[in-house]
Order: C-alpha cells, then sequence, then structure tokens
C-alpha cells in the first residue's frame, strides 16, 4: 500500500435534481457547491454530463465550467467528464482551448467513452457514432495533437489548428469504471481516474495496472490517478445512516432501471427490501463511503492507500441540499483542508 500523508479532497458534482426541485435549482446548486469547494480548499471541481434524464441537469459540462470560472478564484475546474465520442476532437480541443485561455492552470478535460445516457440518445447526439475502442483511441490522439499544434505531414493536422493558441493546455484526464479506459490512459501517458462509485470493485487493480504501464508523454512526466466514490458525511451516526439509505435506495432502483427522482426519507422508511434487493445492498456496499467525519476520515485514506492515490473524489447526492451542503463542508474539517483566502462572491440566492 501507498501512504497518503496529504491526500487531497475533488468534488464530482452531477447537478441532481432533488424532489421537490427543478433542473435550474440543481444548477445553481452547483454553482454554490462550487462556490463553497474553493472556499474549503477542495483541489478539484468537475461536473458531468448526462443526457435525456430527468434525475441530472448537467447535459453540457464545458458551458457550466465557464459559468464557474468567472464565480470562483483558486479551485481546479473540470469535466468528469465529457462524452468524446459524441464530438468531434477538434470541437472539444477548442472549447476547453477557450476555457484554458479564460482560466489559466486552472481546468482538466476529463473524458469518457460511455454514452451518459442510452444509446438513443448517443445515437441523436452523433449518428456516425460506432462505440468503437479503437475510433475512441484515435480521437483520443487527435485530441492530443490539436492541444499540442502538431503539423503532423498528410493529416488533417497539416493544415488545421485548434484555436484560439493558448501558452497551456488543459489537463487530460481519462475516467473509467471497467479498468479499460486506464490502459489507454497509461498507453498515452495521461491521468487516470476510476469512477467506484459506479462500479464498486476493481479500483486498487485498475489503478495499478494503469501504474506499472504507464508512459511518460507531453502532457504528464508520471502517472496521475484517483478515486471517485459516493461520499456522505453527517454529524452523528443517525444521521449518516439516514443519508446512506436513500442512497442504497437509489442505487437500487437505477439497477432496476428506474430512473426517479431522489428518493426522500419517507421514501425509503416506506420501502420493504426484498432478499435480491439485500443481495444487491451487499454488493453496492463498497461504492459508498459514509459515517461521521472521523470515520469517513479513517475509510478515504484506506481507499487511497489500498488503490496507491494521493487525491480522492467525493460524489454526494442527497434529498436536501443542506444536507448535500454539510457533508462537503464536514469532510473538508476532517482532513484539515486549507480554506482560501480570497473567496469568491456569493451566488444569488435560488429561485424557488
Amino acid at each position: 500500500m501507498v501512504p497518503t500523508p496529504s491526500l487531497r479532497l475533488n468534488v464530482l458534482d452531477q447537478s441532481p435534481v432533488r424532489p421537490g426541485s427543478t433542473p435550474r435549482q440543481a444548477l445553481l446548486e452547483t454553482v454554490e457547491l462550487a462556490q463553497l469547494a474553493d472556499r474549503l480548499g477542495y483541489a478539484r471541481f468537475w461536473v458531468s454530463e448526462h443526457h435525456n434524464t430527468n434525475m441530472l441537469a448537467g447535459s453540457a459540462p464545458e458551458v457550466l465550467i465557464a459559468h464557474l470560472g468567472g464565480l470562483t478564484r483558486r479551485i481546479r475546474l473540470g469535466s468528469g467528464g465529457v462524452m468524446l465520442p459524441h464530438y468531434s476532437a477538434l470541437k472539444v480541443a477548442e472549447s476547453f482551448r477557450v476555457l484554458e485561455s479564460l482560466f489559466p492552470g486552472r481546468i482538466d478535460l476529463g473524458m469518457g467513452r460511455a454514452p451518459g445516457g442510452d444509446r438513443l440518445t448517443a445515437h441523436a447526439l452523433n449518428p456516425a457514432n460506432t462505440f468503437s475502442e479503437q475510433d475512441f483511441v484515435n480521437q483520443l490522439l487527435d485530441l492530443q495533437a490539436y492541444l499540442r499544434d502538431e503539423r503532423v505531414p498528410d493529416t488533417i493536422h497539416e493544415r488545421v489548428q485548434a484555436i484560439p493558441l493558448a501558452a497551456t493546455a488543459p489537463e487530460l484526464w481519462l475516467l473509467s469504471s471497467s479498468g479499460q479506459s486506464g490502459l489507454f490512459a497509461a498507453h498515452l501517458g495521461l491521468a487516470f481516474s476510476f469512477a467506484q462509485f459506479i462500479n464498486g470493485h476493481g479500483a486498487a487493480e485498475a489503478v495499478q495496472s494503469y501504474r506499472a504501464r504507464f508512459q511518460p508523454s507531453l502532457e504528464l512526466a508520471a502517472p496521475l490517478a484517483n478515486v471517485a466514490v459516493f461520499v456522505l458525511c453527517a454529524d452523528d451516526e443517525t444521521k449518516a445512516q439516514e443519508l446512506r439509505a436513500a442512497m442504497e435506495l437509489q442505487l437500487l432502483r437505477f439497477g432496476k432501471g428506474e430512473r426517479g427522482l431522489f428518493p426522500t426519507p419517507a421514501e425509503v422508511r416506506a420501502y420493504r427490501f426484498s432478499a435480491q434487493d439485500q443481495a444487491q445492498l451487499v454488493y453496492n456496499q463498497s461504492r459508498i463511503v459514509s459515517g461521521t467525519p472521523e470515520q469517513v476520515h479513517v475509510q478515504l485514506t484506506r481507499l487511497a492507500a489500498n488503490c496507491g492515490v494521493d487525491e480522492v473524489t467525493a460524489v454526494t447526492i442527497t434529498a436536501d441540499f443542506a444536507d448535500r451542503r454539510r457533508s462537503y463542508e464536514l469532510l473538508a474539517e476532517a482532513f484539515a483542508l486549507t480554506a482560501a483566502t480570497s473567496a469568491a462572491e456569493p451566488v444569488a440566492e435560488l429561485a424557488e
């Protein structure tokens, strides 16, 4: 195991639409959390890409990042991630060059190859999408070439540049819940993030394989990895268990193909778990870290050590926004994050 003397903490926010809330409120809550994370000393704040769902409001991370950049001061902002097969590599390179030019040294370009929704929607976004691994790798190579301003004879890169030209480039990350993209990241010399909140098994093996196969690149001299997990931190164990039970029910529903809003405490109390549900709860255990600040500190420190990473990304979803906000505050306190000395202006009050 690799020790983690100074664990960095990140946030991945999916802009969840809470019960009784609206998509606009979900996006405004993401803005408020980004400002909070900036003030509390989190290292990165990533926003996700999802399509054709009433559960999550974030469909265009590059647009949201641009807004967050003007309302924060220090924290790195990124996509967790852009689903690259939906788009041309040139368009993604240019979008993130604009972001990097506006907020130099603060932009992460996290990329994935999952649909971020259903296959029909993926086809609507890009009718030419073949879902081929080789096509994805080719897109990554094109993206690197555009961001490096490579002029490769007899290719598109001989005559086409990604603009604006910039002195710096976004940090490139590959996201994965299976480990396959970790191999791509290692081969291309990119950073790697394993989504343990999606797949509770295999994070340590995936990161170890990535590190063992890593080849230095112009972007990255040494391997850089993190692990993302659901984190629910509360002032006491009773509250933490309440938050965990709601997340467990949501994961059960999602596994059954149910795409409803996040369950309320009343819905959790009324639900009757079957024997099959109980087995799935056990299987999903490692996707969630929950408890008091002291308990969560122990669990996340152990997770980081087991996976050989020095940064962990927290994904927190609750039915009540105050609980979500409080979880991030307690987590920052537990790890003694250094609060920013220059805070961003507060966001406007959430619309009713």
